[in-house]
């Protein structure tokens, strides 16, 4: 799975978030999810992202909690969590086992999408670890200079602006390096290469038309036996 060239893999995430709309009872989605752990773990990602992997979790604990407070019933408390899951849990495979550039390639050559929406997806991907690191750092920061975030939610609402500020301006400040490069750099020319190769082999192809069985069986379980 980890071998996968950045086209496959993105069809396969695209896919499994389609698979966790479509089906709307507990156990296909519970396969669903297990299924993808599988993946993660027969990819070498699973222990490396197992605390994002307990938070996605406990999210959806308290998205079916949430529902279920606003009057929903159990079985659909349980699907609400467990379609959350199974159309988050494959992201950490596509962001664990591909390069962002090479993400980028594929979607400019493989699917023809124009350079500068290719580039924009995958910069937005990028600066999510970066924004969740420096939010830990500023966080610990102001810890350390007698920042109490204990109080009821109003209070800890407020002392938490003294954390976004900061985290703000550093964004502001990585957001204009970032231009100064993408100009220094060329970004916008007529031509442009890439280094690796991303075309698909033949796997890719073999994994490509079960990921389109799959699909079929699915939205034939949801219309005919209202998986």
């Amino acid at each position: 799975m980890r071998n996968l060239v950045p086209l496959t893999k993105l069809i396969l995430t695209v896919a499994t978030a389609m698979w966790a709309l479509i089906l709307h009872t507990p156990v296909p989605l519970l396969i669903l999810c297990a299924a993808e752990i599988v993946i993660l773990l027969v990819s070498g990602e699973l222990f490396n992202h197992i605390k994002a992997l307990v938070m996605l979790v406990v999210f959806a604990f308290f998205l079916g909690l949430i529902e279920y407070i606003g009057g929903g019933a159990p079985v659909e408390c349980v699907v609400a969590g467990l379609r959350m899951l199974g159309m988050t849990i494959i992201f950490l495979y596509l962001l664990g086992t591909v390069r962002l550039q090479d993400l980028t390639a594929a979607m400019v050559r493989q699917l023809k999408v124009p350079y500068e929406y290719a580039f924009m997806f995958t910069a937005a991907l990028r600066f999510v670890p970066d924004f969740i690191d420096e939010n830990k750092a500023v966080a610990e920061a102001q810890a350390c200079r007698g920042l109490d975030m204990k109080g009821n939610f109003f209070k800890q609402v407020k002392r938490y602006m003294s954390i976004v500020r900061p985290l703000m301006l550093m964004s502001l400040g990585r957001t204009e390096t970032m231009a100064l490069s993408l100009e220094l750099r060329g970004f916008g020319g007529s031509k442009r290469t890439f280094m690796e190769s991303v075309a698909p082999k033949a796997f890719d192809y073999i994994v490509m038309a079960v990921i389109l069985l799959i699909t079929a069986a699915v939205i034939y379980g949801r219309l005919k036996l209202g998986l």
